[in-house]
């Protein structure tokens, strides 16, 4: 489940890519896939670990053409060990959200971008997480958890006023939202409550399947209720 229009991005074979805050790495395969130099950057050492795994068994799998590469890095996105103006593309996806003090990390993503590159950063948006935080007060408040709501326009205010340019918005993943508005009403550790499997069932199915049918219904509730914000933006050169 991609987040990141990597068209948009302008991510081409060869290129330096940063998935800043990688998670689970989904975002770091996709770029793999494409031919770039993929660095895969998070906090969480087990979750990293994890995506080395799936990149080395990709490698081995022959899912990445010639060229490309793909390593793990380990640290904090407030004190990021690249150099300036290392990558030509840069991914924070879900990210900011979950940092007490935003703004340095925000520097940071632009120190490291180079000039001319581009960068996409998501973040839930501020309707459906309205809708989430008042449901739950556990979907929050827990460590690690969203410490902060952004409004879109806000959020690209911040970017541009720390030195890049807004290319464009988007919203992504509305048929999300009701899955974790439904989470939140009715506990958001009950898996096993028979809404929350149904649904996560239709999830699934959706991102296997990619069926015309949601694919056209997501696409038109995306302006209305996409569970992400994204924006893209430059570096001037």
């Amino acid at each position: 489940m991609l987040t990141v229009d990597f068209a948009r991005l302008g991510l081409a074979p060869g290129e330096s890519a940063l998935d800043m805050g990688c998670g689970a790495g989904r975002h770091s395969f996709e770029m793999y896939r494409r031919g770039a130099r993929v660095t895969a950057f998070d906090l969480d050492q087990d979750e990293l670990a994890q995506v080395g795994g799936m990149l080395e068994a990709m490698a081995v799998e022959g899912e990445a053409p010639e060229g490309a590469s793909a390593r793990t890095v380990h640290g904090d996105a407030l004190r990021m060990p690249f150099a300036d103006g290392e990558f030509d593309r840069v991914v924070a996806s879900e990210v900011l959200e979950h940092i007490p003090d935003a703004q340095p990390a925000i520097s940071e993503l632009v120190r490291v971008l180079r000039p001319g590159g581009t960068i996409a950063v998501t973040v839930p948006r501020w309707g459906p997480e309205k809708v989430c935080w008042a449901l739950s007060e556990e979907y929050h408040a827990n460590e690690g958890g969203h410490v902060r709501i952004f409004r879109g326009d806000r959020l690209v205010a911040r970017l541009e006023a720390a030195g890049l340019e807004a290319l464009g918005t988007a919203h992504a993943h509305a048929l999300h939202a009701p899955y974790w508005w439904l989470k939140c009403a009715v506990g958001v550790d009950r898996e096993d409550h028979p809404l929350v499997r149904a649904y996560h069932r239709l999830l699934v199915w959706d991102m296997m399947s990619r069926p015309a049918l949601t694919r056209v219904a997501e696409r038109l509730l995306d302006p209305l209720i996409g569970k992400s914000f994204v924006v893209y933006l430059r570096k001037p050169a």
